[in-house]
């Protein structure tokens, strides 16, 4: 330790005080620092009145005082602590202390600040806090290990010291260390043999942590050529303890004491010791949790300081717990109301009370990483502006998001706790008794039940409680019942900009409710700086997500998996793949595909494939398809909070699936028609489900490919217009063939050009039977309100019936010439009447039925004006009677069909809270 001697002071001369430019009074014009050899006055210790914590520690002075002695305390009480700016705080915890290269780093960064004035606080060295408290507990016990375990503290310190010091401040240290271990085997000696220490001699045991930790320190400072000087923090930090293992500074003694002490140690850079104090009894005590913070937000107080640095191991505050929340931003600017609340919700940022000695005087906190300098760190202060740094937008209202796990939830309620005064106090006096910590309560304006949270662990002592002092209540009914629901996590949202900003508890329920959380219980105090709510303790995860995305501090983030990459699934995988940078970086949407599988091979990351081998990470590295597997893994990923299930296939049996999916909270696109034109019991239930959930189930290529037909029939009818008739060219295949059937050209020729168009399907018949179309139009009816099966439809199929069970498709085609007279004959009798013939699906809901059929159509009617593959829909409305609304363009295609897919996704991001 390094003090100013008062044992064998040297005066040199008086001057006028460095301190202050104006100010002329005398001072000293240097004082050695103490040497590491002796030890101040004040720890000559009284061990039995340190052994009964009761007494202070003894003060023995010495006697032989001389005329020096009075001319040296004359001087000193005229040295005045300097205060304001020119000081800064450090504080360097057990992590940046833990090892001799880490001195040297936090050596090397004290000599780099160039502020006038340096305090730095330092915590004992990594783990050796634990280390001194398993001492006295193996000793309490009467383990004989201490004394072996003791030996490995001194150890560590001791080839410490011999990597950083050499010469006097080497042999002082060891010389000091060996002193303290010997006192301490004498301690735990005592303690062994009486089994018990009182808290005092604990503390005093586990502070020389601290003390090694701050000389070490202060000799490499002095080595690099700084004048340095040792605070042990007993001599002037006074500390009140309370009853609920906290302390509460005593900053007016404590004022005087840094006062006295810097009278006789007025050096420009000071370490100190942090998580130590003394009673106002000079009893040793501790500041208890996060000690050493709390001790350097003190200093900064006492020093009226510009700025407190607390050094750590991570780049400073972040808006969400980084090991939950992939994309958790570091936050710039906390207010200290917002630090505080965020520290209680366990966020790893401070104590609460470290914050309130520095926001008595306005005092910066600064959280900065030891290990990333180039880190800017995340300021504790008073709010500042709103935008950004580079002035893009305002900030958003909540600032970050908090979660503590491991609850219960307590529900008190019954109908004679209305209106009856003292109930609560009854209820939270039980849970006092019962040692238990209220985490938060929540209660209805019917005073009918109260609900509170509790650690999980200590739920069963609550609930003993309460039905032993409610036993009366409950057995005459005035209480319904006191229930335990375990399991539980709270989530926070902080800001101080909430208290302003009108919307945000609906954005915030908005977001569970769309990740398919139920919340169930909520608090909020009348500041409004945090909203709190308690839900299923499986789902925090994903809650924290859901919010934190919506709120714009991360990217709205969908996890993807990709059924059936052939034609439809590839081209939208690759349309995937070319639009991603453009929509992180415009749109703030990250879509991540997690999985594609086929009916043979599937392929999985969690992290997300790259999609610009695609093709061939499926060829190489793909596995065996299982879709139970698969679906697990795509929505297991809990860092990502919404998935969806995009389905590619024609597949019934994947179609099958979709309301299980829907019912565990996973949203399904799909160009399949299979679901929405099955069985007519399964299509209910399925739109039963998607309506009381707030997962989607988006289907709009199943019509129209990529032309906007579900979305036009959901805005008609949800506007209050009334369908009359929707008719239309829903096949863009027959269209194509209709669109070329002219002239001499035959039909089979037209279906021939068709196929090598890659128009139709590989066997043509799946197309001329009219069953898509179908589909089409039971899809259509059943959108419209008609409870129709696909069997009500009647079809008119273009497939001659001898060839409808012909071998192969090869076949097909080589004997449909044979028939191409029929549909000469019926193109010639359509043009004789100028007309032309078109292959048409018709929902009549004035007549709750539908048809598929060929028709014939005017050469100057809408749908004889098509060309290539176009498909057209005529809706026919009270608004649209007298002229149909249309709806025209590219119906067929895998360009057009993904981009429908696409813009499904897309929708289902802004819904999820992208922007629009």
């Amino acid at each position: 330790m390094a003090f100013a001697s008062p044992m064998s002071p040297s005066l040199h001369s008086l001057s006028s005080n460095p301190f202050s430019k104006h100010n002329k009074i005398l001072t000293l014009n240097k004082i050695q620092p103490f040497s590491l050899s002796h030890r101040h006055a004040l720890f000559r210790i009284d061990w039995g009145s340190l052994w009964q914590g009761q007494a202070s520690l003894n003060y023995s002075l010495y006697s032989s005082i001389t005329s020096a002695d009075f001319l040296l305390d004359e001087a000193l009480e005229k040295i005045q602590l300097p205060k304001g700016d020119t000081w800064s705080i450090h504080k360097f915890g057990g992590t940046c202390m833990g090892a001799s290269e880490r001195i040297r780093n936090v050596a090397d960064i004290i000599a780099k600040d160039e502020s006038e004035r340096k305090l730095v606080v330092v915590s004992a060295m990594s783990k050796v806090t634990d280390m001194m408290y398993g001492l006295i507990e193996r000793a309490q016990s009467r383990d004989n290990s201490y004394a072996t375990a003791l030996d490995a503290v001194m150890e560590k310190h001791k080839f410490t010291a011999l990597d950083l010091l050499e010469g006097d401040d080497l042999a002082n240290f060891l010389s000091l260390l060996n002193q303290d271990i010997s006192n301490l085997k004498a301690m735990l000696r005592a303690i062994y043999i009486a089994g018990h220490a009182t808290e005092s001699f604990s503390d005093f045991v586990v502070g020389h942590g601290e003390l090694w930790s701050a000389q070490l320190l202060s000799a490499v400072v002095r080595k690099n050529g700084l004048d340095c000087t040792c605070m042990d923090t007993r001599e002037v930090l006074v500390v009140n303890p309370t009853s609920s293992n906290q302390v509460d500074p005593d900053y007016l003694e404590s004022g005087r004491r840094l006062e006295k002490w810097y009278s006789h140690n007025p050096f420009n850079t000071i370490v100190a010791t942090g998580f130590i104090a003394s009673t106002p009894q000079n009893i040793p005590t501790t500041l208890k949790r996060d000690g050493s913070d709390f001790s350097a937000a003190i200093m900064g107080a006492l020093f009226r300081a510009r700025q407190v640095t607390i050094w750590t191991d991570v780049d400073g505050v972040y808006s969400a717990d980084p090991r939950k929340v992939s994309d958790a931003v570091i936050l710039r600017e906390l207010s200290y109301q917002e630090a505080w609340e965020m520290s209680y919700f366990g966020a790893n940022v401070l104590h609460p009370r470290t914050i309130i000695p520095v926001m008595v005087y306005d005092i910066p906190i600064v959280i900065r990483n030891i290990f990333n300098l180039s880190a800017c760190g995340t300021m504790i202060c008073r709010p500042a502006g709103s935008e950004n740094e580079n002035g893009q937008r305002m900030e958003s209202p909540v600032k970050g998001f908090a979660t503590i796990d491991n609850l219960a939830l307590v529900n008190v309620e019954g109908t004679g706790m209305a209106g009856v005064p003292g109930t609560a106090s009854d209820i939270f006096g039980a849970v006092r008794d019962s040692g238990a910590n209220v985490v938060m309560i929540s209660q209805a304006s019917s005073e009918h039940s109260v609900c509170f949270a509790v650690p999980e662990k200590e739920v069963n002592a609550v609930a003993a409680a309460l039905e032993s002092r409610f036993r009366q209540a409950l057995d005459a009914g005035r209480l319904s019942q006191i229930a335990v629901i375990p399991n539980c996590s709270i989530l926070a949202a902080v800001g101080q900009k909430m208290a302003s900003t009108p919307g945000v508890s609906a954005t915030l329920f908005n977001a569970l409710a769309k990740a398919n959380i139920n919340v169930r219980a909520i608090a909020q105090g009348c500041s409004e700086y945090n909203i709190t709510v308690v839900i299923k303790r499986e789902d925090c995860t994903r809650a924290l997500q859901a919010v934190h995305s919506r709120f714009y501090l991360s990217r709205t983030t969908i996890a993807m998996g990709v059924i059936g990459p052939g034609l439809i699934g590839g081209t939208l995988l690759d349309q995937l793949r070319d639009q991603a940078a453009v929509l992180k970086e415009k749109f703030n949407i990250d879509l991540r595909v997690m999985g594609i599988t086929g009916s043979r091979t599937m392929l999985l990351s969690d992290a997300g494939i790259d999609l610009s081998i695609w093709r061939d990470l499926l060829r190489d590295k793909g596995e065996k398809a299982d879709m139970h597997k698969f679906v697990q893994r795509v929505h297991g990923n809990h860092s990502i909070p919404n998935t969806v299930l995009v389905d590619c296939t024609a597949d019934s049996y994947v179609a099958s699936h979709y309301h299980d999916w829907l019912r565990r909270g996973l949203h399904v696109i799909t160009p399949n028609k299979k679901a929405n034109s099955g069985p007519l019991e399964q299509y209910l239930k399925l739109r039963a489900l998607q309506r009381q959930s707030y997962t989607h189930y988006f289907y709009e290529a199943t019509v129209g490919a990529g032309l906007p037909i579900i979305s036009t029939l959901q805005g008609l009818l949800e506007t209050g217009d009334k369908i009359l008739r929707i008719e239309g060219i829903f096949s863009g295949t027959l269209s194509y063939i209709f669109n070329n059937f002219v002239g001499t050209q035959t039909f089979s020729e037209a279906v021939k050009e068709a196929k090598e168009a890659g128009y139709t399907e590989p066997d043509p018949r799946d197309d001329l039977s009219g069953t898509d179309v179908a589909r089409k139009v039971i899809i259509l009816a059943r959108e419209s309100g008609l409870k129709l099966e696909l069997s009500d439809i009647p079809v008119q199929s273009l497939v001659p019936e001898p060839l409808k069970a012909s071998g192969s498709a090869e076949e097909f085609m080589l004997q449909l010439p044979r028939y191409d007279q029929n549909m000469a004959e019926r193109r010639q009798e359509a043009e004789a009447a100028g007309e032309v013939l078109r292959y048409v699906g018709v929902v009549d809901v004035v007549n709750q039925k539908g048809t598929v059929e060929l028709q014939r159509y005017k050469k100057e009617h809408p749908f004889a004006q098509l060309s290539g593959s176009d498909n057209i829909i005529a809706f026919t409305t009270q608004r649209y009677e007298n002229q149909p609304l249309i709806v025209r363009g590219p119906g067929a295609g895998a360009d057009v069909t993904a981009g429908g897919v696409f813009s499904d996704i897309l929708r289902l991001a802004s819904y999820l809270g992208a922007p629009s």
